[in-house]
């Protein structure tokens, strides 16, 4: 039986993320928005403590990859998933940017976590993987994927164009979606590992953004980019059967963690708005009807209750991920209401703190801006919400566009 409370094995990591949220990502905060595209080199000691917690046996606090593991256990089970949602809420209570811009913790490191072979795993392993999906052409239809592989013996040749890749220029490693037949659709669709400095994949600019300004956005050209065959991740057959679930599975492993990033900047904002609330008089009254209650207070409980059904639609994803159990339904739920919960609440909280929301005076306005990317990548809002009626009314893609 799922249990939504923090399990009692993960206070100690919960507690160690949230004090180097607070003394490092949080400290620096303003000083890597103002200075946007500059490395923040303060996160390389922080690395280092991540992947100590690792080695130890525990798992870090930053975006890294989880992997569904085959057991014959059919116990409750909180594994890597929770605790890496877990460690991610609190890192992002300190800043999303920051936390995008950690060494080894990319979004590309969850792609290779989910569906590389162990050879691979191996191979890749203490390396920083971004991840290249979306396309000038294609955003959030990743089945309409331009960028080719063609088989030229031990190698894939590809050719296309990539934007919007989170770490592009600092990873060692960007995990490149194409296509290795655009007539079979999306069941052509793979990904594959690209290392810096291969001929061919050029870096063409970094993009400047409405928020989350210390990780760097990258655009890239491939032309003729020569790969090795076994830097493919999964299966390299077409199987119009199965479609492109192999690679989606990445997604159903990511989304619950982009929820857990959403989570953690709206804890911060409502922190900060019931800090000033309660410093001009407002009361917030647990015991009282919400209608007996002034409007700041009502619309601040109004956002807990938000926020705490997006928490628990995460912990529910990442519990059922941790118990091998599908969940690309849940995923999509969590990261739809918690994207859109995010962007909700620190809007309004900028709104009930007036000038103080407003202004650098708080991080306020800055978590504002960030929040939006929070309901944009890994799916978009309008995207989670299509997934979730076709896995209701059990449609297909084909069937329900």
């Amino acid at each position: 039986m799922i249990n939504l409370e923090v399990p009692k094995k993960f206070t100690g990591l919960v507690r160690q993320a949230h004090q180097v949220s607070k003394e490092v990502l949080r400290a620096n905060s303003r000083k890597y928005d103002r200075a946007e595209h500059s490395y923040p080199k303060e996160l390389d000691m922080l690395a280092s403590l991540v992947d100590g917690m690792n080695d130890g046996g525990g798992q870090g606090a930053g975006a890294a990859g989880v992997r569904r593991e085959k057991s014959d256990d059919d116990s409750n089970r909180n594994g890597s998933n929770l605790s890496t949602a877990l460690g991610i809420i609190e890192m992002c209570w300190g800043d999303v940017g920051l936390l995008l811009s950690m060494p080894r913790q990319g979004l590309g490191n969850s792609a290779i976590a989910s569906v590389a072979n162990e050879e691979q795993l191996e191979r890749f392993a203490g390396r920083w993987a971004a991840m290249a999906i979306t396309e000038p052409g294609c955003g959030s239809d990743s089945a309409a994927i331009r960028t080719t592989a063609v088989k030229d013996g031990d190698e894939y040749i590809l050719n296309g164009e990539k934007i919007y890749v989170t770490a592009g220029e600092r990873a060692d490693l960007v995990v490149v979606w194409a296509t290795l037949d655009k007539s079979a659709g999306r069941a052509a669709i793979k990904s594959f590992v690209v290392e810096k400095g291969t001929p061919g994949f050029e870096l063409v600019r970094l993009e400047k953004k409405l928020g989350i300004k210390s990780s760097d956005t990258a655009a890239f050209v491939l032309k003729d980019c020569r790969v090795p065959a076994d830097n493919l991740l999964g299966d390299p057959t077409v199987n119009v059967e199965k479609g492109f679930a192999g690679v989606m599975q990445t997604f159903d492993n990511t989304r619950p963690l982009v929820a857990a990033m959403a989570i953690g900047l709206a804890r911060a904002a409502l922190e900060e708005t019931r800090k000033t609330l309660e410093s001009a008089g407002v009361d917030i009254d647990y015991d009282q009807l919400v209608t007996q209650q002034s409007a700041a207070a009502a619309e601040f409980i109004r956002m807990e209750a938000d926020f705490e059904a997006a928490r628990l639609l995460m912990m529910e994803a990442a519990w059922m991920a941790d118990n091998r159990k599908p969940n690309s339904l849940q995923a999509s739920m969590a990261k739809a209401k918690a994207g859109r919960s995010c962007v909700d609440i620190s809007l309004k909280c900028v709104e009930l703190c007036g000038n103080f929301g407003y202004t650098e005076d708080s991080l306020l306005e800055k978590w504002a801006r960030d929040s939006k990317i929070l309901d944009i990548f890994e799916g978009t809002q309008q995207i989670q919400q299509l997934i979730i009626a076709r896995r209701l009314l059990g449609k297909s893609s084909a069937e329900l566009k």
